[in-house]
């Protein structure tokens, strides 16, 4: 069996697929008749030439990041207003 031979726009298609359209490496695989395989190397060589929202693992690593930094500031005014909460509620002497 011949190996395929696949050209940089069929491979540009195919990662913008993935990257801009939301699809998973087999979706994408699927639909073009390719290996996942082949479209998560494409993906990984490829994937910064695309262009537009980075999906994937580097895109949850900067939602985590965004959470938990917004975590520690909703802790921090949780802190704040029980504290005021404890000033408030004392009865003056």
């Amino acid at each position: 069996m011949a190996r395929s031979r696949f050209n940089h726009e069929f491979k540009m298609s195919a990662v913008r697929l993935v990257r801009e359209q939301g699809y998973t490496v087999a979706q994408a695989a699927k639909s073009l008749g390719v290996s996942s395989g082949n479209v998560r190397g494409w993906v990984d060589k490829l994937g910064s030439q695309a262009g537009g929202p980075a999906t994937g693992e580097a895109a949850l690593r900067r939602q985590v990041q965004r959470l938990r930094q917004e975590n520690a500031r909703l802790a921090m005014e949780r802190d704040i207003l029980k504290k005021a909460a404890v000033f408030f509620a004392k009865e003056p002497s």
